[in-house]
């Protein structure tokens, strides 16, 4: 049973199956990249009152030959929140005050910006620690999300990486999702699914 946040601003209600902490395994095969043995994921989604999701994860693959032997694979972190008009009333860009007071929006305001499909459209903005920064942008509709890369941003340091897509669904309590990739010069195609449940 999911235990939803009675005290969440507006802005964050459509997203809030997602907070918690979610852990479980997955699998991984792309390209000429065929993996056997999984990956243990550990996700977590958080808010700090403001109008976004504070979202981290890590990954480790487990070697088929010796279980207790794990390398780590991914660490991201980053943001998830409805897209928003700005206003008067939002701080920046960078350090710049807002130029007018902060208005609460309200549970009809959020509805409002449901897009033609019926969800709402969101952008992600996650950085990898290898420098990798992706923006993505997508619709949240119900208990699924689908987003695309609008734009990959790597350091000369990272490997070949130009797109990616995941979708993230809540299935019978668990947090499912898909990560597709176009990388290391094949095209966007599968790369790694899971299944997390939910721990915290």
């Amino acid at each position: 049973m999911l235990d939803i946040p009675t005290d969440l601003p507006a802005e964050l209600v459509p997203l809030s199956w997602l907070i918690g902490v979610w852990e479980g395994t997955g699998v991984i095969d792309y390209g000429d990249h065929a993996y056997t043995g999984e990956f243990t994921h550990r996700v977590s989604f958080s808010h700090d009152g403001g109008d976004y999701l504070n979202y981290s994860a890590e990954a480790w693959f487990h070697s088929a030959d010796d279980p207790e032997a794990r390398t780590r694979l991914v660490a991201e972190l980053g943001y998830w929140r409805l897209v928003l008009p700005a206003t008067e009333a939002d701080a920046g860009p960078g350090l710049l005050p807002a130029l007018a007071p902060a208005v609460a929006r309200t549970a009809d305001d959020i509805e409002r910006l449901r897009n033609s499909d019926g969800g709402f459209d969101i952008e992600v903005a996650l950085v990898h620690a290898d420098g990798v920064s992706e923006l993505y942008l997508g619709q949240i509709k119900g208990p699924r999300i689908d987003i695309a890369t609008d734009a990959v941003v790597r350091p000369a340091s990272a490997k070949n990486y130009a797109a990616a897509t995941r979708m993230y669904g809540l299935v019978d309590g668990h947090l499912l999702w898909a990560w597709d990739i176009a990388a290391l010069g094949f095209e966007l195609g599968a790369h790694a699914s899971a299944r997390l449940a939910r721990v915290e």
